[in-house]
């Protein structure tokens, strides 16, 4: 199925979502490493095997196969830190905060993409996991990158419109699924 296919299988009553994804997709000024990565990453991030299964191979049409690789790595190591760091921020006691992590992160270290498209990639995960440290620590860097914060809300954009889209496809599967009363 390609993006279009993807598209046409929004229903009408969340019309807005073609709207937005058409936006997201050519709009913003992201290089395509920075988009594809973005859009690949967030549909991993997201959980609906549907939207992966159609955006990825999408994303990967467009980006090196290092940078392919990379995003993928990106969106696992994110699954770590976000529920890691997550929780540690959400327990009362402030001491687990200065307790040793233990948990390899060694995604950071590939090459084939620049240190701002991982940060990218990594902030928009963050958004969709809900992970508040991990999104000030990426923001932090990217800004420190020289990256300006209309760039970085393009990746806030990127990860609404693919959680939404993951969101409204999954619920319409169980939906169109369940016998009429």
């Amino acid at each position: 199925m390609s993006l279009d296919a993807l598209k046409a299988v929004v229903p009408d009553h969340a019309r807005d979502l073609r709207r937005n994804l058409d936006a997201v997709l050519g709009q913003g000024g992201l290089s395509q490493q920075r988009l594809w990565g973005t859009v690949l990453v967030c549909a991993i991030a997201a959980r609906s095997a549907r939207v992966l299964r159609e955006l990825a191979p999408e994303a990967r049409a467009r980006l090196s196969a290092d940078a392919y690789t990379t995003a993928r790595s990106a969106a696992a190591v994110m699954a770590v830190n976000n529920v890691f760091h997550r929780t540690r921020h959400l327990l009362s006691d402030p001491t687990y905060g200065e307790l040793r992590t233990g948990l390899r992160m060694t995604a950071r270290g590939h090459s084939g993409v620049t240190k701002a498209d991982f940060e990218f990639w990594s902030f928009a995960v963050s958004a969709i996991n809900a992970c508040g440290l991990c999104l000030d620590a990426h923001e932090g860097a990217l800004r420190r990158l020289g990256e300006d914060r209309e760039t970085i809300q393009e990746g806030i954009k990127i990860a609404a419109v693919i959680q939404a889209l993951a969101t409204t496809l999954d619920a319409e599967a169980v939906l169109d699924g369940l016998p009429d009363a």
